[in-house]
């Protein structure tokens, strides 16, 4: 594949070797800087002031960066306001400023093919029987689609048959589940959810009404958006796949690391408990005291970069959480670029919930 010539969604997910990804990615970013210093003036006086030499970054770790929490406190995109087609809104707790994200369709359209892309390379194409997490209350209340709503929809285009176990209390429908497994004997099974839904509601929940499952072999889970506001109850990632091995005799349980702020990049975890950087996109961990790139063991501030967001200046952002980058192109699964962990929220940020990001109209 001439690489130079295609778009970044057509490269190989996990197989570009790191000096043909570093320098891919170099060039795309520069690019993008380029294009949303032309046509994001807030950006542009901010690169002027802060970064004089952006537009001839040399190295990834170069590339200039917006602390993610700027979307709080500005507008920033780079499309006219008549091309939004739809926005995405981050908020804290009540009266908090929120983040808007402006998409255009190209932008939307490339956030949609980079998901179906990476969740391929762990779940296969083949649409399975899918069990949500969750209540399907968002579906009848607009009013109620917020990012766990606008999660389940994206995933859901890889699922069919979709039973949706909870109900608006949040308890599990075991009845409607036995059946539903009946009606598909011996299926691989999708199962979607948010990390605290699915410890609380489907792991705890079935370890106090005495319920035991063994789905079939090849099913698959696939949750994200850490604990939050739940922290108190966080579990390690070992303990949690040991439970859902035992109450539902899941092998294959995959979380992955993702923001509203930055649209396409979907960080999915490996059989060896890795976050793994797609193609297009890569990870850089700071220091958090002079911000200089951390080398591998040590942790601190991440930094996520993508080739996707195109219609506001989101390719380059300081992410508020912590994590440790582990290596490059020598994960144990096989799969191509850096792979790392995250740790948790810098202290005294505002503590934000799985359900505080929603779609409005453009």
């Amino acid at each position: 594949m001439n690489t130079s010539a295609s778009s970044p969604l057509d490269w190989d997910v996990y197989g570009l070797p790191l000096a043909r990804k570093r320098a891919l990615l170099l060039d795309g970013l520069n690019a993008l800087t380029a294009h949303h210093v032309l046509h994001c003036d807030p950006y542009a006086r901010m690169m002027d002031a802060l970064w004089p030499e952006a537009s001839a970054a040399s190295t990834l770790g170069s590339v200039p960066w917006l602390p993610v929490r700027l979307f709080k406190l500005m507008e920033l995109r780079s499309i006219a306001e008549a091309d939004v087609s739809r926005t995405l809104v981050s908020s804290g707790t009540t009266g908090a400023a929120v983040s808007r994200i402006y998409l255009d369709a190209e932008t939307a359209r490339a956030q949609a093919k980079a998901l179906t892309r990476i969740f391929a390379q762990f779940a296969g194409n083949k649409r399975m029987p899918m069990l949500v997490i969750d209540d399907d209350g968002f579906l009848r209340d607009r009013s109620r689609f917020n990012a766990r709503a606008a999660g389940i929809l994206g995933f859901s285009n890889f699922g069919r048959d979709h039973l949706y176990l909870l109900d608006s209390q949040l308890q599990p429908h075991w009845e409607a589940l036995d059946a539903w497994l009946a009606d598909h004997p011996g299926q691989p099974v999708f199962l979607f959810g948010f990390t605290f839904i699915v410890w609380q509601y489907l792991v705890m929940a079935a370890r106090r009404d005495g319920r035991r499952f063994r789905l079939p072999r090849g099913s698959v889970l696939v949750h994200g958006g850490g604990w939050k506001k739940m922290e108190e109850q966080k579990v390690d990632n070992r303990t949690f796949k040991a439970a859902l091995r035992e109450v539902f005799g899941l092998e294959h349980v995959h979380n992955y690391y993702g923001m509203v702020e930055q649209v396409g990049s979907v960080f999915f975890e490996c059989e060896h408990g890795h976050l793994h950087a797609p193609a297009y996109a890569d990870v850089i961990v700071r220091d958090q005291t002079d911000l200089s790139p951390a080398p591998c063991g040590e942790p601190g501030l991440i930094q996520v970069l993508s080739m996707l967001p195109r219609s506001y200046p989101g390719h380059s952002l300081l992410t508020e959480d912590l994590g440790v980058l582990h290596g490059e192109d020598d994960c144990p699964c096989g799969r191509l670029g850096k792979y790392f962990s995250v740790l948790g929220r810098i202290k005294n940020v505002e503590v934000r919930g799985c359900s505080d990001t929603r779609t409005v109209p453009a």
